[in-house]
């Protein structure tokens, strides 16, 4: 008789070392939640400080510019101005974009890691993912979920892409590409038409180059992240905040 109460007791400690362990999983899934949420806060803050800053370069550039050129009677050293100042602000604009792929393939990875603790989260109290308004597991649905997808059986539209940062950047540095183009064709002393034509074509062939390296690095780095995960299909990919 004097067994039972210790086992009673045996018991409820055991219980209370589960419930502790629990409380303490918990804790330390959400410090990781928030560290994470701190992390993409500080990527994206960094995304648009440099995305501002490009743009504000690009006006400056344009101002010297329009200020240079009446300065020099548009002679001849007025392109060879602009071509050094558009080459500066150029590689502005591709570092910037290639910084911003980089951040929004690190936002991939922070959301897969709050999805993969959300998922921990269920396991510590079943029935708590029917609160959720976000993905807790890595498949696409979840993934699109996350990023706030509306319908996430729907395909994403091409033109999305188009109205992304990377995008806007992509574009605003292949037109600078092309002028600069078009101002080389003009030393060359092709003809105002020819050199026009050379400076769309350039633009064109660069936003096809910088949208296929975008989507390219996408790619390359969902399947590193993918298989360091051991997982054989990875998640659909947003084209970019």
């Amino acid at each position: 008789m004097n067994e039972l109460p210790s086992t009673h007791q045996e018991a409820d400690d055991a219980v209370a070392a589960g419930t502790a362990a629990t409380n303490r999983r918990a804790q330390l899934l959400s410090t990781e939640h928030w560290s994470l949420l701190a992390t993409r806060s500080m990527s994206w803050n960094e995304a648009f400080s440099r995305t501002g800053m490009f743009l504000s370069t690009v006006s400056a550039a344009t101002v010297a510019l329009a200020l240079a050129g009446p300065a020099m009677s548009f002679g001849s050293a007025f392109p060879l101005f602009a071509l050094v100042v558009l080459s500066v602000t150029l590689f502005l604009g591709l570092a910037t974009y290639v910084r911003l792929l980089q951040v929004n393939n690190e936002d991939l990875y922070w959301v897969a890691g709050m999805n993969l603790i959300r998922n921990a989260y269920t396991r510590l109290s079943p029935g708590i993912e029917d609160d959720f308004v976000t993905g807790h597991s890595l498949d696409p649905d979840a993934m699109a979920r996350t990023f706030g997808a509306v319908d996430v059986t729907s395909t994403i539209s091409p033109w999305h892409m188009l109205v992304t940062t990377p995008a806007v950047v992509a574009v605003i540095s292949s037109a600078i590409a092309g002028v600069m183009a078009g101002l080389v064709a003009g030393q060359l002393s092709m003809s105002p038409e020819v050199a026009v034509a050379v400076g769309i074509g350039v633009f064109l062939v660069a936003v096809v180059c910088l949208v296929g390296y975008g989507r390219r690095e996408a790619s390359r780095y969902i399947a590193r992240v993918m298989e360091s995960r051991g997982i054989g299909t990875h998640p659909s990919r947003r084209s970019g905040g």
